[in-house]
């Protein structure tokens, strides 16, 4: 941590503390390295590289909203069959440096109004790309960490990079490029861009958008990108008392853009759609003249307030939940439905498939019996009317986002491996599941045990050792 001892804000605790700071989600303040874990079965000999999740956890241990804590990478690393080490760092940012500070104190230039991004939290995503491992968070530049979570500093693509990247690039398995976007309160309020598989930026485009969005993800087949314009939106005043700036538009229209791949904002064909909001998409793919979407679908978000409280989770229909949406380049229509009628979110798939046709996805599904974010991990089959296989986890046990990994020599969509890491309330430690991707429900191939909480947070990467 920082040199000075940090005062922990007392709103994080006591009796009344917030959903977001609770449970799971209630923040550590010591970095460790264990070595010592115990292991339940037996781990693929095949799996050596390093498993990464990265979480919000404040330094002071309050946060107004669950998405601004500052970023703590939580990390375990196998080799031939063994855990060699448990991890979790934070990523020294100047929000970790400075904490308790309101983020628009550091980042803003009141004279010029301009941003400094190299101000992040760093808190939402932790990939591998171009021989660099990233660290991201969409309002601000990528924070580069080492294989042991050491934090190098901001990343900007040797200097091309000049605003936001998204928390959530998308990888071509047949270019190796990562495709990307970055969304701004102020114009250009979204750019595109395209990184080559040595990590170069070739390509940042400016696409014309409604206005302030918060476009959390987007989509991308193996010829167009997709951008979803909906109405969340940055909302100035908000920013101006802290917190998470951003509420719903009746006045905003929704509608999707798909562009070719290597276009231009010109090229950009915009559909409308029912109003809606979508954090994560699962996948996108073209058949025929249509451009499908899976994605998780929610009919609003935010209309009276940012908050988050999820110890009493609204109604299903009011849930995300799986949903296709279909854009016909040739005829301009637009079709929409919902795949599943129960929650789920923290979609993935095989990254074979990403951008191609594909039949399984893999998504954390709620649990009736756990009052947590859910209980258990779906495995659905589109090519089997979007049927579910389960993996439930104990009563009250919490898994994270799942991240499916290839089997050496695997021919089959789902012949590779799920992990996650899982917390586990009654002795607040966790562990590390690796699952059979093709037979789920069935007993984990291993458990690995950290005895201490693994903050649950956001998204997850498997990063192998270099060939």
């Amino acid at each position: 941590m920082s040199s000075a001892p940090v005062e922990l804000d007392p709103r994080g605790q006591g009796p009344d503390v917030p959903w977001h700071l609770s449970g799971s989600r209630q923040p550590v303040f010591e970095e460790a390295t264990l070595t010592d874990l115990e292991v339940e079965g037996e781990i693929p000999r095949e799996l050596n590289g390093r498993y990464f999740r990265n979480t919000a956890n404040p330094v002071t241990g309050y946060t107004e909203h669950w998405f601004i804590g500052d970023g703590m990478i939580h990390g375990v690393e196998l080799r031939e069959g063994k855990a060699n080490w448990y991890r979790n760092r934070w990523v020294r940012t100047p929000m970790f440096d400075h904490p308790g500070v309101d983020r628009l104190t550091l980042a803003l230039d009141k004279e010029k109004f301009t941003f400094d991004h190299s101000v992040s939290a760093a808190n939402t995503h932790i990939i591998g790309h171009g021989g660099k491992i990233l660290a991201l968070e969409e309002g601000s530049f990528p924070y580069e960490v080492t294989p042991e979570i050491e934090t190098v500093g901001p990343h900007t693509f040797g200097g091309k990079l000049k605003g936001p990247f998204t928390a959530h690039p998308k990888f071509c398995p047949d270019t190796g490029e990562m495709l990307a976007i970055g969304y701004n309160a102020v114009p250009p309020y979204l750019t595109y861009m395209r990184v080559d598989p040595a990590g170069k930026l070739i390509q940042s485009t400016e696409i014309a958008v409604t206005g302030p969005t918060m476009m959390h993800d987007f989509a991308a087949t193996r010829n167009h990108a997709i951008f979803m314009d909906l109405p969340a939106i940055f909302d100035v005043e908000m920013a101006m008392k802290g917190g998470m700036p951003i509420r719903w538009s009746d006045d905003y229209p929704a509608r999707f853009g798909v562009m070719p791949r290597e276009g231009s904002d010109d090229q950009t064909v915009w559909f409308d759609v029912a109003p809606c909001y979508c954090f994560h998409t699962m996948n996108a793919y073209e058949d025929g003249s249509e451009v499908v979407v899976h994605g998780m679908r929610v009919p609003e978000i935010w209309r009276d307030s940012a908050n988050m409280d999820m110890s009493t989770p609204p109604p299903p229909e009011d849930m995300p939940r799986l949903h296709e949406w279909r854009f016909d380049l040739a005829s301009g229509s637009v079709k929409e439905r919902y795949l599943d009628d129960d929650a789920s979110e923290f979609p993935r798939i095989a990254p074979a498939r990403q951008g191609h046709p594909w039949r399984f996805g893999y998504a954390l599904g709620g649990d009736p019996e756990s009052a947590g974010m859910g209980g258990q991990i779906n495995k659905y089959d589109v090519g089997n009317g979007a049927t579910k296989e389960v993996h439930r986890f104990p009563t009250g046990h919490e898994p994270g986002e799942s991240v499916f990994v290839p089997r050496e020599g695997g021919t089959a969509e789902d012949d590779g491996y799920l992990m996650t890491f899982v917390w586990k309330p009654e002795t607040d430690t966790s562990y590390m599941v690796i699952l059979d991707a093709a037979n789920i429900s069935a007993e984990p191939l291993a458990r690995i045990h950290i005895p201490r909480r693994v903050v649950s947070g956001f998204h997850s990467s498997w990063i192998p050792d270099p060939a």
